[in-house]
């Protein structure tokens, strides 16, 4: 017999371990796969989902679920991924649609400096407030539609693109000393 959502997020708020448990088998290789999109480290992507699903238990009694659990999940999983990223001050793996990728024909001073305008790309996405954040990397680093982002986080088409073409016009001011 195959339980519908609703009926496992039932036996969640109600405290039934098996609950979580069909949560975590539906869902744990989906959110594995978005977080990795973001961090490029297959441990550390499975570390930060069953973080979600531990905080997710932890928070049941007091839950309330107006979306569908699919994307509440994906969303607070990639909530803490930016998190961590922002806490670690990691880099981005991924910059190519904003980066130019020397050629191995390419200097070492021009390896230098696409190294350092990496770095410059890293700082300036931080800068970025939350929620410009958050949809930018949905975005750039997901590969995720407009459409797709306003349903995951319950948002309307339009303010996707108003955040996405005011982060892109912040990296843009942020950039423009370091592009030549």
């Amino acid at each position: 017999m195959d339980i519908s959502d609703q009926q496992i997020l039932d036996k969640f708020s109600a405290g039934d371990e098996k609950a979580i448990e069909l949560l975590f088998n539906k869902y744990y290789k989906y959110l594995c796969a978005c977080v990795y999109k973001l961090i490029k480290d297959s441990t550390l992507a499975e570390d930060i989902v069953q973080e979600v699903f531990m905080e997710l238990w932890k928070k049941r009694e007091g839950l309330n679920i107006n979306i569908s659990i699919k994307a509440y999940l994906r969303r607070a999983s990639i909530n803490k991924t930016l998190n961590h990223i922002r806490a670690k001050k990691m880099n981005f793996e991924d910059e190519s649609e904003l980066l130019i990728v020397p050629s191995r024909e390419s200097s070492t001073q021009q390896e230098i400096e696409g190294g350092e305008l990496k770095d410059q790309i890293t700082k300036a996405i931080d800068k970025l407030p939350k929620k410009c954040r958050i949809i930018f990397s949905m975005s750039r680093y997901e590969e995720m539609t407009y459409k797709e982002i306003a349903a995951s986080l319950d948002i309307s088409v339009k303010t996707v693109e108003n955040q996405i073409s005011k982060a892109l016009k912040l990296l843009k001011t942020e950039l423009k000393p370091y592009l030549k």
